[in-house]
């Protein structure tokens, strides 16, 4: 019986034939993000600089070389658009599961007077400019928020990297970041109704204050009654692939739903992550989320590079390079200002003021959500995007001047030095908070009798464990515990590896202890690392890579020894003696 082979699909015949191909848009203008990115960075990366410099670089080269035109794509081109929207997707979605009603009951003084104050100022002096330069009422609110809002992403990523992520200036700027990121929720409700879109502007705000409250608690019960049970049976699948999933479907349909009642995409995307903020799995999420919201929010910086005209920025360099240099200064001086009114002490306020002196990728997508309403003058719209661009740009360097700034201080005696924090925003005060502690990996015989021992001794262990009934059933006898994988960077990241003394692979699985680590050894050097492995092979494995290695099979095989031994009236056998009997024969 002859056999039939499948027929290539005729526009693909005529390509081959014709010797030629075609490139869709999608693909080229992906193609050439990433592309550049990556050699763009690895530059940066070289030079110690911000890699949000790059992103905002390659868009404005790609737009402005005439790159586009070479994958059949223009500036205006919707695809550009469409990537930048799953990276603001992805970006509220994290936004909501980071959003932490726990962190904000601890830290409602300075959400509540600090980011006031500074939302306050910042947005009324950037209003009355607007108001002074002619601009309508809406497009006056939409720059004083616009400009009042910072990038929590570059400040925090920033403490991070300068090791200061639980000093009391990175906790009193988490404090205003938080009021900022309820502002900028609530402002994307009403942005329709102050453009005048439908009713009355008062009865339109009313309107969507009450649609979103619904459509929020609507999500709320939705994750209790309907995802969390579907997220248990995905768990106990012990799926990785059906998890990743599961959870982008999850943010996909709930920002569908607030799209389909006139929301938004972002506010649907926002409510998704508040579905699963306060359960068991939301650390499991974000470190499987963490990477597609990386890509994707690169993608959307590169898109924001994209609108920025270099012709009109040049022709009016001089207002970007003073609006800029007015938009840091005026907003460290607040933040440093609302920071020392808190009694947070001078050097860790001049370190918030400086991680918040920016504009930020809120700021983009308020504008870009204004300009789908009403566009913006050209001329201001452009102002806007490159005194963004470059502020963000320049906030990890003016962290990194702001303690030698504040030591100078010190010296000159303008300021006191060793000033106590306040209470509550001191190191390690964050919910959750947590070092010098052992990581336990696995809660299987091993790690539970292994957990219990060092809590009996006083020591703080943290557990990271795949099985969703024992993770709740820790979570109810308020033990620390995460649904997380230990191979994965980011449950290693919310693990505090970089503060913990020690870290215990429970399970056999050399393969998987193998993979975890490298991680981590990159956040902590010098931790202290144990490890189960059966064979000697695999002993011999993880001993050349500095494990404390538990070898089971020649424990269990002194246990036997041990055993046999009592049974013929020989337990008076040494240890010395049971262990070179255990080490000879398992070597054979």
């Amino acid at each position: 019986m002859a056999r039939h082979r499948p027929r290539m699909p005729a526009m693909v015949l005529d390509m081959v034939a014709a010797g030629g191909s075609t490139i869709t848009p999608f693909f080229g203008v992906l193609a050439l993000v990433l592309v550049l990115a990556v050699l763009v960075s690895l530059l940066l990366v070289k030079f110690r600089q911000s890699l949000l410099v790059g992103y905002f670089a390659v868009g404005i080269l790609i737009a402005n070389s005439g790159l586009l035109g070479l994958v059949g794509a223009g500036r205006e081109d919707p695809v550009i658009g469409n990537l930048g929207e799953l990276g603001v997707i992805l970006l509220m979605f994290t936004l909501g599961i980071e959003f932490s009603l726990g962190e904000l009951r601890h830290l409602w003084r300075v959400a509540l007077f600090g980011g006031g104050l500074q939302v306050a100022l910042c947005g009324g002096v950037a209003a009355l400019a607007a108001a002074l330069a002619g601009l309508g009422g809406a497009e006056c609110a939409v720059i004083g928020v616009a400009v009042a809002l910072s990038s929590t992403a570059v400040a925090m990523k920033s403490f991070q990297d300068l090791g200061q992520a639980h000093n009391p200036g990175a906790r009193a700027s988490l404090g205003m970041a938080l009021f900022q990121d309820i502002l900028v929720i609530l402002f994307i409700l009403v942005l329709p109704a102050l453009y005048g879109k439908g009713s009355s502007p008062l009865v339109g705000v009313a309107t969507a204050l009450g649609k979103g409250a619904l459509f929020l608690g609507a999500a709320l019960l939705l994750g209790k009654y309907g995802v969390t049970p579907l997220l248990h049976a995905v768990a106990r699948t012990r799926s990785r692939e059906l998890f990743t999933l599961t959870v982008i479907a999850l943010c996909a349909a709930v920002a569908l739903g607030g799209e389909a009642l006139n929301l938004s995409l972002s506010l649907g995307a926002f409510a998704a992550g508040l579905v699963v903020s306060e359960s068991i799995y939301a650390h499991r999420i974000m470190a499987d989320v963490l990477p597609f919201k990386d890509l994707f929010l690169t993608i959307f910086f590169v898109s924001v590079g994209l609108m920025i005209d270099v012709g009109a920025v040049l022709d009016q360099w001089w207002w970007v390079l003073t609006g800029t240099l007015c938009l840091l200064v005026m907003k460290a001086l607040v933040v440093t200002g609302a920071a020392r009114l808190l009694k947070v002490p001078m050097r860790p306020a001049l370190l918030a003021g400086a991680s918040l002196a920016s504009t930020g990728e809120f700021s983009l997508v308020l504008l870009s959500k204004a300009g789908e309403l009403r566009p913006m003058d050209p001329g201001v719209e452009q102002l806007l995007l490159a005194c963004t661009a470059v502020s963000m740009g320049l906030v990890p360097g003016l962290m990194k001047k702001a303690g030698p700034f504040g030591k100078w201080l010190e010296s000159k005696g303008w300021i006191k030095a060793h000033q106590r924090p306040p209470a509550g925003m001191a190191l390690g005060a964050a919910v959750g908070g947590i070092e010098d502690h052992a990581v336990i990996c696995g809660y299987g015989p091993v790690g539970s009798s292994l957990n219990e021992a060092l809590r009996r001794c006083g020591i703080d262990t943290l557990v990271l464990e795949l099985n969703v009934d024992t993770v709740k059933r820790l979570k109810k006898e308020g033990q620390p515990v995460l649904f997380a994988d230990a191979t994965h960077p980011e449950a290693l990241d919310l693990a505090a590896i970089g503060r913990a003394r020690m870290v215990a692979f429970t399970f056999p699985a050399v393969e998987l202890t193998v993979a975890a680590l490298p991680l981590v050894r990159e956040r902590n050097p010098g931790v202290c690392v144990f490890a189960r492995a059966k064979f000697p092979n695999e002993v011999a494995r993880l001993d050349a890579m500095g494990v404390n290695v538990i070898h089971d099979e020649a424990e269990s095989a002194g246990a036997m020894i041990r055993a046999a031994m009592s049974a013929y009236q020989r337990a008076d056998l040494e240890d010395e003696e049971v262990k070179e009997i255990v080490v000879e024969e398992t070597e054979v």
